[in-house]
């Protein structure tokens, strides 16, 4: 598979913390130019002074991916200002109380942020990177989107959405010139991790996840998986029948 350049102009979401963060700290270089939204001003500027330091040219917007006009506006700027290589939809946020504990709105924006913020971010990109006949998409979907959870409906069922449409628009996209590739980590050291009050195997720093990340894009992969093991384990489960895997999977520990 034919590696692609190294991206000069990258735009990342969710890029106050966690993977987004440390992403942006991975391709932060003199020449490149970063684009990097979040939702938290303080946690933003200490992501840019960290760019900054590594050479790179930052430019940071306080936005909410869920604003649909907002976001296409901003999108089309940070091109027309420098050419997008590499927009990184990342922007994302965890299950909170289920919908049987009470949790109706806390389902709502899971899907609002991860599957609408997902499409807020990528689909003004696409006719912009079309049209030059280059450039990258990535999609931050998770291992948890290979199979319903009953610890994490909604939460699994927003990534599994992502993961098939950014697999769909690979092939769709497959000869215009634009790659796309599916983002599926395990758990990765953050603020949603740090929420957790169980046992979380296999789990990594950011910035060893943004490593893999960097060199599976590079590579261009159209699935980014990882960690091995962790991603066997879901890929047999997805495999397996429900009647053998729901007893086992409604033994996880729930998100409080």
């Amino acid at each position: 598979m034919q590696k692609k350049p190294m991206p000069r102009s990258i735009l990342i979401t969710g890029a106050s913390s966690g993977i987004g963060a440390a992403l942006a700290r991975q391709y932060s270089r003199p020449g490149i130019t970063l684009f990097l939204s979040g939702r938290d001003d303080t946690r933003l500027a200490v992501t840019r002074a960290d760019c900054l330091k590594l050479g790179a040219s930052v430019e940071t917007q306080i936005i909410d991916v869920c604003d649909r006009f907002n976001m296409e506006t901003w999108v089309e700027l940070c091109h027309k200002q420098c050419p997008l290589d590499l927009v990184i939809a990342n922007a994302g946020i965890s299950g909170g109380p289920t919908a049987l504990s009470g949790g109706t709105d806390s389902t709502r924006d899971i899907f609002a942020i991860n599957l609408a913020g997902v499409l807020n971010t990528l689909l003004p990109a696409i006719p912009l990177m079309v049209k030059r006949g280059t450039g990258q998409l990535a999609i931050m979907s998770s291992l948890a989107g290979f199979r319903g959870l009953a610890s994490a409906p909604a939460y699994s069922a927003s990534k599994a959405a992502v993961k098939a449409w950014g697999e769909g628009l690979r092939g769709e996209l497959g000869e215009s010139g634009v790659a796309v590739n599916v983002i599926c980590p395990g758990f990765v050291k953050s603020s949603i991790t740090d929420a957790n009050n169980f046992s979380m195997p296999f789990l990594m720093s950011a910035d060893k996840a943004a490593k893999i990340i960097a060199t599976g894009l590079r590579r261009n992969r159209p699935r980014i998986a990882f960690p091995f093991v962790m991603h066997a384990l879901v890929w047999l489960f997805s495999a397996l029948p429900p009647g053998l895997v729901d007893p086992l999977l409604a033994r996880l520990p729930k998100k409080t």
